[in-house]
């Protein structure tokens, strides 16, 4: 009984290993991307903005992001800016839809804006080049939540195997 018993656990371990050969191409994508914006209530008309996403893929399926930029807000008494810092977690359903959840805060740097904590569900597509996405922004501090779409252009900075 025992020789079976290690024979077993001997044929998972090899057999494992053998699966392991194929490993992922572990590494960095950057990207760049323009964004709009629509508030969920009347406080600003919407929004523009421009970031930079870097990626780190864990696996095939998996994240993490950090993104960086400048967003504008429009509206008839004070327009306002501030700069997002997002650290993020993507997930893909197959191999090109994905959804996120990001976690941050903005800094305000024009007009009369305090710092705000930011959530962030996302849903997206991606392939080798371009990202486009949609998300619900949620600012703990600002007057305003908005959907923002985001296309971007990304590339890998990995190395090639």
């Amino acid at each position: 009984m025992k020789k079976i018993f290690y024979t077993a656990v001997a044929t998972l371990f090899v057999g494992s290993a053998a699966f392991s050969q194929t490993e992922y191409n572990k590494g960095f994508r950057l990207g760049f991307g323009l964004n709009g914006g629509f508030p969920t209530d009347g406080a600003y008309d919407g929004s523009v903005g421009i970031d930079a996403r870097a990626q780190y893929d864990f696996t095939k399926k998996t994240s993490i992001t950090l993104t960086s930029g400048y967003t504008h807000m429009f509206a008839e008494q004070e327009e306002v800016g501030f700069v997002p810092a997002k650290l993020g977690f993507k997930y893909f359903l197959g191999n090109q839809f994905y959804v996120m959840g990001e976690a941050g805060a903005a800094f305000g740097v024009s007009g009369n804006i305090d710092n705000s904590l930011i959530l962030a569900p996302v849903f997206g597509f991606a392939n080798k080049f371009l990202d486009a996405s949609v998300r619900y922004e949620h600012y703990s501090e600002y007057e305003t939540d908005q959907i923002a779409l985001r296309l971007a252009y990304g590339f890998s900075l990995k190395k090639k195997k």
